[in-house]
């Protein structure tokens, strides 16, 4: 019998104790995965709605066949999961700053991890998302200034809250432009927001952006018998 509650990665990082849990919920009587950052939960398998509509919405404004992607903020790979979903997908970095995520895929300790990190499409990079965002040479770390048809990002819980005040800086305009510069002609942006829709981070997005906009994503949540709502922001360089 397995057990209601289990810790199954445990390890002390300078941003905070990193774990993963697994327990069985009550309320929906299946089990659940969560990760935990200090005490910032970062990710739970209850809800995944909007993390697979980050790469439904944002891959949806993308042209094309043999798309290459970037994934920034790996969690629990719903995200990257549905991104390897799309036909079209010829490549997909995922880019993580916490070596113990990746492993507990490699390990396939999440549900999925296994199928996730041995897709030959699949290259997982242990580095700050941030850094790479604004440097020159960008996410391939064999090919430098490799340009890309989309690049998702879930990492904070929002262009105004963030995990630590240096990711701060990614969301002004001086940081996305040089994003921007990632991105093939006719690429996307697409970031994911726990929060409604800012109009003055629409604002900051349709200055370095041809087009911008924010789509909002509902979904039921088990816990209160309600909705629950996220945001997806997407930015298309023409």
């Amino acid at each position: 019998m397995r057990a209601r509650f289990e810790e199954l990665a445990w390890r002390p990082t300078p941003q905070g104790e990193i774990s993963l849990r697994r327990r069985l919920d009550p309320v929906v009587g299946i089990d659940v995965y969560e990760v935990k950052l200090g005490e910032e939960f970062l990710m739970s398998s209850l809800f995944t709605v909007s993390e697979r509509a980050l790469a439904r919405i944002g891959l949806a404004q993308v042209t094309g066949e043999r798309l290459d992607v970037v994934v920034g903020g790996l969690g629990l790979g719903f995200t990257a999961h549905e991104v390897l979903a799309d036909p079209r997908v010829a490549s997909m970095i995922v880019v993580d700053a916490i070596p113990d995520v990746i492993q507990w895929h490699r390990d396939d300790l999440v549900p999925g991890g296994r199928e996730l990190s041995h897709d030959p499409r699949t290259t997982l990079v242990e580095a700050d998302f941030f850094a790479l965002a604004e440097s020159a040479d960008g996410f391939d770390l064999d090919t430098p200034g490799r340009r890309f048809d989309a690049i998702l990002v879930d990492i904070d819980h929002s262009p105004q809250h963030w995990l630590n005040e240096a990711n701060g800086r990614f969301y002004s305009s001086e940081a996305l432009i040089r994003l921007r510069a990632h991105l093939d002609d006719g690429g996307v942006f697409a970031l994911w927001s726990g929060d409604d829709p800012d109009d003055g981070f629409l604002g900051t997005l349709r200055s370095v952006f041809d087009d911008a906009a924010a789509h909002p994503v509902e979904f039921p949540n088990p816990l209160t018998g309600g909705t629950s709502s996220a945001s997806i922001y997407t930015g298309t360089r023409a």
